[in-house]
């Protein structure tokens, strides 16, 4: 009896031991599979970037540069990815880390080229091309990851075998466990009983339990609903109140500006109705910058694209000689800051509030171009032109004015300095670089 119990106990043990043997395996095994899949997906995020870089490179179509960034995003996940799969594994790791080092070099070298597309160099981006360097990197990097994957692939072969090697042992003492149970099946049968009521009782207990953790984690589940309804509910709140405050400070702000120029119509001095006329043409462009800011899904940012050309259709509008000066504006789709948006705002009414003014006496006709792009060098530049009478020769451009004062303030805001030029063909173009808007800037493209 003893040595049929002591018989049990022993196949029993080694049954366990096999069984946490195959549970490590089977770890392994699952591992080596996500290994592979995470090196045929690095493949496939190389293979696409390779392509929209070339597409891009070919054809300077913007279409091909978001599935660029999202081929490249997808490299450096699976790069981390394989990179925590392979840590505990030092032959693998350290061809890994071959692998990201020749990567690198090529994502390196792609985003070189689509820069350097981006800025107008094609032809440098195709002379690098045609050395020939990166199709033979990517050749190399191709096959390092094949290698890669070959051997992922051995050690899933293998890891296989060894299951099926402990899938055998494993019956066996089963087989053997159930041969001695056999025997000791008569002695134990009156215990066995007790132990099946025993474990009624307990899956009974049990049940009850889990019914009552159910209906916890309903409760808990339905509590997160509420708090993510209200928490949305909250958020379309603020962002309503925001925007109303913004409309409502331009409001208020447009009031004065109707105040001020019910003031200049009573007043009887030349000077007065100058100065009260400036003040309401500034804060009108004020209240105009507030009232036409639409601000994002993070309620921290607006598009410049679409602020911009609100602002200035505000100014055609508004402008005393709008119908024979034409105001077109240029500005690259890009996100800023919303206290930024407002700044730039203010500062393009006042650009284009001086050249209506001082740019076309007597009724003249003409052009006044807004333009807000990144210069050669990747700075945003505002840059207001027009075609107007421009300034007299021996007049020093952009002094004396409380208008050039207020630009150059406004300016300084960005890390800009003003820069005023006489145009060849007539007029004024005044150009304010805005280095410090890269500081928040989150490009986009449409």
């Amino acid at each position: 009896m003893f040595a049929s119990l002591a018989l049990v106990l022993l196949a029993a043990a080694a049954a366990l031991v096999m069984m946490q043997g195959i549970d490590r395996q089977l770890r392994d095994v699952i591992d080596t599979y996500e290994v592979r899949n995470q090196a045929r997906e690095l493949t496939n995020a190389l293979a696409e970037a390779e392509s929209s870089q070339r597409g891009y490179l070919l054809t300077g179509d913007e279409s091909f540069v978001d599935p660029y960034r999202r081929a490249s995003a997808a490299i450096q996940t699976r790069m981390l990815s394989l990179a925590a799969l392979t840590k505990d594994r030092p032959n693998q790791a350290e061809r890994m880390a071959l692998i990201a080092s020749e990567i690198a070099m090529r994502t390196a070298e792609m985003e070189r080229n689509v820069q350097l597309v981006r800025t107008m160099r094609a032809d440098q981006a195709q002379a690098l091309t045609q050395t020939g360097m990166g199709a033979r990197l990517m050749d190399s990097v191709r096959e390092s990851l094949e290698q890669f994957i070959r051997e992922e692939n051995q050690r899933l072969g293998e890891r296989n075998r060894a299951i099926d090697t402990s899938r055998r042992w494993l019956v066996g003492a089963v087989i053997t466990a159930l041969a001695a149970a056999a025997i000791l099946a008569y002695s134990l049968f009156s215990r066995s009983q007790r132990m099946v009521v025993s474990l009624a009782h307990g899956q009974s207990a049990l049940q009850s339990q889990n019914e009552v953790l159910e209906g916890h984690v309903r409760e808990r589940t339905q509590a997160l609903e509420e708090a993510r309804a209200h928490a949305e509910h909250e958020r379309q709140r603020v962002e309503a109140l925001l925007q109303d405050t913004n409309h409502r400070i331009g409001n208020s702000l447009a009031t004065v500006s109707s105040m001020l120029g019910l003031q200049m119509l009573r007043s009887k001095s030349p000077e007065v109705q100058r100065a009260l006329e400036s003040a309401r043409s500034r804060v009108h462009a004020i209240a105009s910058a507030h009232r036409r800011l639409r601000l994002g899904d993070d309620l921290e940012t607006a598009r410049a694209d679409e602020f911009m050309e609100a602002v200035l259709d505000d100014l055609k509008l508004t402008a005393a000689n709008a119908g024979v000066v034409h105001i077109e504006g240029d500005v690259e789709p890009f996100v800023i800051g919303a206290r930024d948006a407002t700044t730039i705002g203010i500062l393009v009414g006042e650009l284009v509030t001086n050249a209506l003014k001082h740019a076309f006496p007597d009724g003249q006709g003409g052009t006044i171009s807004v333009r807000l792009r990144r210069s050669e060098d990747g700075v945003p530049t505002l840059a207001v032109a027009d075609d107007g009478v421009g300034i007299a020769p021996d007049q020093d451009m952009g002094e004396g004015g409380l208008g050039s004062v207020i630009v150059k303030q406004l300016a300084a805001q960005f890390g800009g300095v003003p820069v005023y030029e006489r145009r060849e063909e007539g007029g004024m173009k005044i150009s304010v670089p805005l280095p410090t808007i890269d500081s928040a800037e989150k490009p986009t493209h449409s």
